[in-house]
């Protein structure tokens, strides 16, 4: 029998900015907090508790553990029962960028009750039977099932969320309630099997499979619910927008937020006597089977190649689609006539039409060559095929939202993500112990995944001025249709380079070096299929596959550890063990774009800026005097941009500094008896930011929009850029640029 049990709380630093005090590095701020006091207590004032703008704290608390009971039933068969278990919860800030960049970051803050707290309880429980079958034959049979029971409990009482913005366009200040955690709860249930039959014969080892998995998601999700208010009065959607903080005071003393909160809370009241509160099922699997062989070509030689079969299961979601779709109150018309970006032709969009369920055939080989024979010099690879799970969560964005003015869909014959990857590697072991490691790998997109807007035509009209480009008519737009479909564009070039030694006093050291060079049409982050369109920088053409930049991953990363471990006493009873892990990456891609929406797609967050030259910058209209000259001095100082003069910012082709930072982790154990010890630890991580609190700190960009656009209905661009923006990066407040130190205790036993 095995059990381990933890409990752990953190306090988190909270939003720390604090406004235009000049009090140290990570700490600047451009939003005003004159402001920030004024909106906080305009809203008390109407009986609306918005929290603190600075210094709160956000809390999260876990209890784990697993317990394990191993039976050996005879010689030939052995069971293993594992229990684990999660109760877990956090304190977050509304999320950064869904429905717009909204922080916090040195341009927009958050109150604090605008966030909320998500709580993870998890139970899980698996069987495994090992089984001898023969002398050279063996099965391993595991059964499990597992419930994730996650919900949100807002900070806020019923109210409209709201941004104020900065008068340029651009988000300033974010209220109310989290538009995404309205009575947010996901119940997930997940019952898998598996068995794997192990037959050995001659210099071959042979393993068939078959896999299931079925899931069942049951999602409360009510964005919107509780509209918004702004400057044109109080409308009926998830959030608004006031255009900058005359407009926010106007809405205050007219009443117009004090109905708003007003609306909302008769809303909440009214789901709850009647429990209306949206539901909705979906219920999806995946069934693979799989053969490999491992074949001892010689002793040094080893060849392994191999099939596997996966296939989607929608099971009775279709029906669930359609009880959705019955649901009083939603807008369901299947008659709209949308197009395919890609071929020209119609496409009439059924909600309850899942998507390609045809089997994935994923064929690999790799192989393992011992050089010498003396494990010295070892060369190795691999090609093949692997398809990924699909993000059910799109599919149920089409069930769960059937309306015609946020319709969500996945295309029919979309396929599950899939991908070709070739890999190689090499580890070369020098006579003085050293091992050098290289692994180089490519991987192109089979099934790669991209979202559409189906309601958007080809852009028919044409900006004025130096940015000429193609800008969507009203003709051009049928209705939002947002499409997850496919594409076989992106491509990830991926190379590690190594050294590694242990010593014989238990000292052990490695240098590592890696590089990425990934480029995708689409870097998805969003679970919202509106959100992922609408966050995906183009220029003009929305539907366009352009390869660009991926926005993850570090294109430069250096790791390096150093360990040591000490053993003594009668027995070696004490041991101690100190390792430090160090880092430094450049990464942090991102992508300068627009504040506003100036090819009329519906995004004012995915339009790339167009970087002018100095004399283009004397022919664009600006709100304000200086204002021209300002930008220009701004794209003069910025490395990326200055580079790019008279061409567009590519999609995440900006890169932030470099960061570093090193861990440090202490172990003391003492040895009980013979299978149990005891073991204390110390966790410090960024190190470097608790000896000097100009260590360690993270930077990022001061503004990914920094210039506000207006187009009248000829096509002439007014831009609004803010003189007192004239550097491109901040430090980040965050526990990114902390360090954080953690105590922890551990009985082991067997």
């Amino acid at each position: 029998m095995f059990a381990n049990f933890e409990k752990a709380d953190r306090t988190d630093l909270g939003q720390d900015w604090l406004p235009n005090t000049g009090t140290g590095a990570i700490n600047e701020s451009r939003v005003l907090l004159s402001d920030l006091q004024n909106v906080q207590s305009s809203l008390r004032g109407i009986g609306y508790e918005p929290g603190e703008f600075q210094g709160f704290t956000h809390k999260s608390e876990s209890t784990k553990g697993i317990i394990k009971l191993d039976w050996n039933i005879n010689d030939n068969n052995r069971l293993a029962f594992i229990y684990n278990f999660l109760n877990a919860s956090k304190d977050l800030n509304a999320h950064p960028t869904a429905l717009g960049f909204r922080g916090p970051n040195s341009q927009i803050l958050q109150f604090q009750n605008s966030g909320y707290q998500i709580n993870n309880n998890i139970d899980s429980y698996l069987i495994e039977l090992n089984s001898t079958l023969a002398d050279n034959i063996s099965n391993k049979f595991q059964v499990g099932y597992t419930h994730f029971d996650d919900y949100r409990n807002s900070m806020s009482a019923p109210m409209p969320a709201f941004r104020i913005q900065d008068g340029n366009g651009s988000n300033y200040i974010v209220a109310g309630h989290e538009p995404f955690s309205i009575n947010n709860k996901l119940d997930q249930k997940v019952f898998q099997f598996s068995d794997n039959l192990n037959i050995s014969k001659g210099n071959h080892n042979y393993t068939l499979g078959f896999s299931f998995e079925k899931f069942q998601f049951d999602n409360s999700f009510n964005l919107g619910t509780y509209g918004f208010a702004d400057g044109r009065g109080y409308v009926g959607a998830f959030f608004g927008d006031f255009a900058n903080m005359a407009d926010f005071n106007t809405a205050i003393s007219n009443g117009l937020l004090a109905d708003a909160m007003a609306n909302a809370q008769n809303v909440f009241d009214t789901n709850n006597a009647n429990n209306s509160w949206t539901l909705a099922e979906t219920n999806v699997g995946q069934m693979a089977f799989y053969a490999q062989d491992e074949w001892n070509v010689t002793d040094d030689f080893k060849l392994s190649y191999g099939i596997r079969f996966d296939k989607p299961l929608f099971f009775d979601s279709k029906d669930k689609a359609q009880d959705v779709i019955d649901f009083p109150g939603n807008y369901y018309d299947p008659s709209i006539e949308y197009t395919d970006p890609d071929t020209g032709k119609p496409v009439f969009f059924d909600s309850t039409e899942m998507p390609n369920n045809q089997f994935i055939v994923s064929p690999r080989v790799g192989f393992n060559w011992d050089v010498n024979g003396d494990k010295a010099v070892q060369f190795r690879g691999g090609t093949g095929v692997f398809t990924g799970r699909f993000p059910f969560v799109w599919l149920g964005n089409q069930i769960a939202n059937p309306n015609v003015w946020f319709y969500q869909v996945v295309d029919p014959d979309f396929k599950f993500p899939s991908v070709w990857r070739t890999s190689l590697g090499l580890d070369y072991k020098l006579e003085n112990g050293i091992t050098l490691t290289t692994d180089l790998s490519y991987t192109k997109d089979i099934n790669g995944a991209q979202v559409q807007n189906w309601g958007l035509n080809t852009p028919s009209n044409q900006l004025n001025g130096v940015d000429n480009r193609s800008t969507y008519a009203g003709s051009d737009i049928t209705n939002n249709a947002y499409v997850f479909t496919n594409t076989d564009k992106g491509r990830t070039f991926n190379g590690t380079f190594k050294a590694q030694k242990s010593f014989e006093n238990n000292l052990y050291l490695s240098l590592a070096y890696n590089y990425l060079d990934a480029k995708d049409v689409n870097s998805i982050e969003a679970e919202i299929t509106g959100d992922a369109f609408a966050a995906n920088p183009v220029v003009g053409d929305a539907n366009a596959d352009i390869l660009g930049y991926s926005k993850y991953g570090d294109k430069h990363r250096i790791i390096g550890v150093i360990s040591k471990s000490w053993k003594y006493g009668a027995d070696d009873k004490w041991s101690t063990s100190l390792a430090s892990f160090f880092e430094y990456a450049q990464g942090g891609r991102f992508s300068y774009t627009y504040g506003g929406d100036i090819n009329n797609d519906g995004s004012n967050l995915n339009d790339l800026l167009y970087v002018p030259t100095t004399s283009e910058i004397s022919q664009m209209a600006f709100s304000g005097a200086g204002q021209a000259t300002a930008f220009d001095q701004f794209i003069a100082q910025d490395s990326y941009l200055s580079g790019r003069r008279g061409h567009y910012a590519e999609r995440y082709g900006a890169v932030s500094p470099w960061r570093g930072k090193w861990d440090m982790k202490f172990i003391q154990e003492l040895k009980v008896s013979k299978d149990n010890s005891l073991q204390f630890s110390i966790d410090i991580l960024n190190v470097g930011n608790l000896i000097n609190s100009d260590w360690g700190l993270v930077q990022q960009p001061n503004a990914i929009q920094p210039i506000g656009v207006n187009v009248d209905g000829s096509g002439n661009p007014t831009y609004t850029f803010d003189p007192s923006l004239q550097k491109t990066f901040v430090y980040n407040s965050s526990l990114l640029s902390r360090w954080q130190m953690q105590f922890g205790l551990r009985y082991i036993f067997n």
